[in-house]
């Protein structure tokens, strides 16, 4: 059988590897509201109702760890920090785009 290794996590089926970067109530969230355009950790959070400071601050750690985000400082005072897809990460939106469509359809 087959082994995939993501950050030293050993998975036996590439649709768990894919959950385990987007997958969770608030990585998924994070990665589609970026696929537009950079955003700030506050337009994130403003978007993102209901997240706290700690759960954004460590989703936005662990999509950057798994390569499809990316965190861009700028040299300026005050700091600004803006986050974006990766191309890792621009590969993942077909999947999430017909994730989207699925939900809209599978609506109750």
């Amino acid at each position: 059988m087959k082994r995939y290794q993501l950050d030293g996590t050993f998975y036996y089926c590439p649709v768990d590897l894919t959950l385990s970067v987007i997958g969770g109530r608030w990585k998924g969230l994070v990665f589609w509201n970026l696929r537009e355009s950079p955003k700030r950790y506050g337009e994130l959070k403003k978007i993102l109702v209901g997240i706290n400071d700690k759960m954004l601050t460590q989703v936005l750690r662990e999509l950057e760890k798994s390569g499809v985000v990316n965190r861009k400082v700028y040299e300026v005072i005050p700091p600004k920090v803006e986050y974006s897809l990766t191309k890792e990460g621009e590969k993942l939106l077909p999947v999430m785009q017909l994730m989207s469509q699925w939900g809209e359809k599978f609506e109750i």
